[in-house]
Parts: structure tokens; C-alpha cells; sequence
């Protein structure tokens, strides 16, 4: 791999972000934008702090500890924190994580968690990845494991580069994989809404690996498949949808009743169902180490 090989595979992802439906079509600013997330916080920390998913975390740790990627007494960054699932269980080897945490609501919930654990070395911090600026913080290697499972932060081959500057030994990063096999609960509702594909394909663990690769790294990827079925109350599932939808097009009464009609159709005993099948990349590298380019 040479420099033309990664000036090729930055420029076909920020082409794929550019074409993609969903970036047109963002609307409100960035802040706007964490309504969303504020919203869903309760919501998706119990969903994701189940038992099933608590286990699958911890052999994700244990495996990096034992490759030497998250060191006892290091330093790590862990960007787009949500809830803390993963920044509990680092901070249990590390020397400290800083959780970087832009949503209120899910900052909130992260803060009691480190309270009720009586444990002090989390700093959480409330802005976006894209609102550091390294140089300022002094964050420059500052880091022996920068870690980013399924976060928007990490969102092209700015922001991933940007990773690897602040880590001075290893990074971990996990995104949908499969193109259109990402968030796969609103891909229906999206078809009807703007007839179009919901299509994810920008998002997907192949861009920052095929990037990674060519600068040099020799990242370890793996994949996780799952199926699950989301329960929600019919209103509470319509609010949800109407939130997804606002960050994209004003809601007008079409769309509620186009949204509604979705949520209904869907529902049993006033409880709305819903399966998706998903496929999660996690990709983990060093950066302290390099390939020489042929």
C-alpha cells in the first residue's frame, strides 16, 4: 500500500458521505441534533445494559487486555461514552478514562453510574469529538487505547485520523457493517417517508479499515451478527420515530400520519414490534507500529 492508496480510500468514503440520503438531509444544528439522543437515553441504557449484551462487553475487554491493547494503569479515551457501558468496565483496568459524552441525558445517567460505583478515575466530558481540538487540550498521543464503539462521532476520515493522533499506542472502533444493515429499524419507515433507500452504506467498518490499511496498519477485524426485536409502547414508538425523522424533515401532518400509520400497523395490545437483524465490525489497531509501504 502507498499514500495514493489512502488518498483513494479518504476520497471514496467523503464521496459516500456526500451521496448518501440521510446527509442532505440533516437539518438543526449539531445541538438540535443531541434532542435525539437526550431522548432516548433511559431508554437505550436499559436496552443496551442487559445481561446478553454486559457479556459480550466483558469478553470484548478481557481480549484486549490480554493482546496488551487496554494496559493496566493507562490512559484512555473513550469517545461517545453514552451511558458509560463501556467506560465502567475500562476504568477497571485503566489508569483513568476520560468519557467524552455530549448528550446531557446520557452524560446524566453515566455520572450517576460512576457515583453509585464509588469510582474515581472516570472524567466525563461534555463535548462532541468534532468540538476538541487536540493541540488545545494537549491531547496529542495522550492516550494508550482511544476507543469508539458505534458512535456518530467517528462519522469520516477526519475525525478517524483524528483518533489515531490522540492515541500513542492502540485504537479500537466498532460500526455497522453490511451496507444497509445498520440501524435497520428505520430503514422501512424511511422508505416510506422520502421513497427513497435508507441507505447506510457511509457508515460501514469497511471505510476506516480499507483507510487504516493504507496508512500503514494492519488492523484485526472481526464481525458480530444479532437479531432483536424492539417493544415499545405505541406512543412512545411514534414519539421515537417522529424524533429520528425531525433530525431530517420538518414534521408536517403527512408525515405524523404516515409515521402513525407505520407504528399501528406493527402493534399488538397496544405494544409496538419490531425485528431487525444487524452485523457490528470491531476493529482494533496500533498505531505505535507501521507496515512499511511497498
Amino acid at each position: 500500500m502507498t499514500l495514493m492508496d489512502a488518498v483513494f480510500w479518504e476520497t471514496r468514503w467523503r464521496e459516500l458521505a456526500e451521496h448518501t440520503p440521510t446527509r442532505p438531509r440533516m437539518r438543526g444544528t449539531p445541538g438540535n441534533r443531541m434532542k435525539r439522543w437526550n431522548a432516548m437515553a433511559a431508554d437505550f441504557a436499559d436496552r443496551t445494559g442487559r445481561a446478553e449484551q454486559e457479556d459480550q462487553r466483558r469478553k470484548i475487554v478481557a481480549k484486549l487486555e490480554a493482546d496488551g491493547i487496554l494496559r493496566p494503569g493507562g490512559r484512555v479515551l473513550d469517545i461517545g461514552a453514552g451511558p458509560g457501558n463501556w467506560a465502567l468496565l475500562l476504568a477497571r483496568t485503566a489508569g483513568h478514562v476520560t468519557a467524552l459524552e455530549p448528550a446531557d441525558a446520557m452524560a446524566d445517567i453515566l455520572e450517576k453510574r460512576i457515583a453509585a460505583a464509588g469510582i474515581t478515575n472516570i472524567g466525563v466530558d461534555r463535548r462532541t469529538w468534532q468540538d476538541i481540538d487536540l493541540a488545545r487540550e494537549r491531547w496529542e498521543g495522550a492516550f494508550d487505547l482511544v476507543f469508539a464503539s458505534m458512535t456518530p462521532g467517528i462519522d469520516g476520515p477526519d475525525n478517524l485520523k483524528k483518533m489515531m493522533v490522540a492515541s500513542r499506542a492502540a485504537c479500537y472502533l466498532s460500526k455497522f457493517s453490511g451496507g444497509n444493515g445498520g440501524p435497520g429499524r428505520y430503514g422501512e419507515l424511511w422508505q416510506a417517508v422520502f421513497n427513497e433507500p435508507h441507505d447506510t452504506r457511509a457508515g460501514d467498518i469497511i471505510h476506516p479499515f480499507n483507510l487504516v490499511y493504507a496508512l500503514g496498519h494492519r488492523p484485526r477485524l472481526e464481525f458480530h451478527t444479532w437479531e432483536r426485536e424492539t417493544r415499545l409502547p405505541r406512543d412512545k414508538a411514534v414519539d421515537d420515530f417522529c424524533t429520528y425523522l425531525e433530525g431530517y424533515t420538518e414534521l408536517d401532518d403527512t408525515i405524523r400520519a404516515t409515521v402513525a400509520a407505520f407504528v399501528d400497523a406493527r402493534c399488538t395490545d397496544g405494544v409496538f414490534h419490531q425485528g431487525h437483524e444487524a452485523c457490528q465490525g470491531i476493529m482494533v489497531w496500533r498505531v505505535d507500529t507501521k507496515v512499511h509501504a511497498v
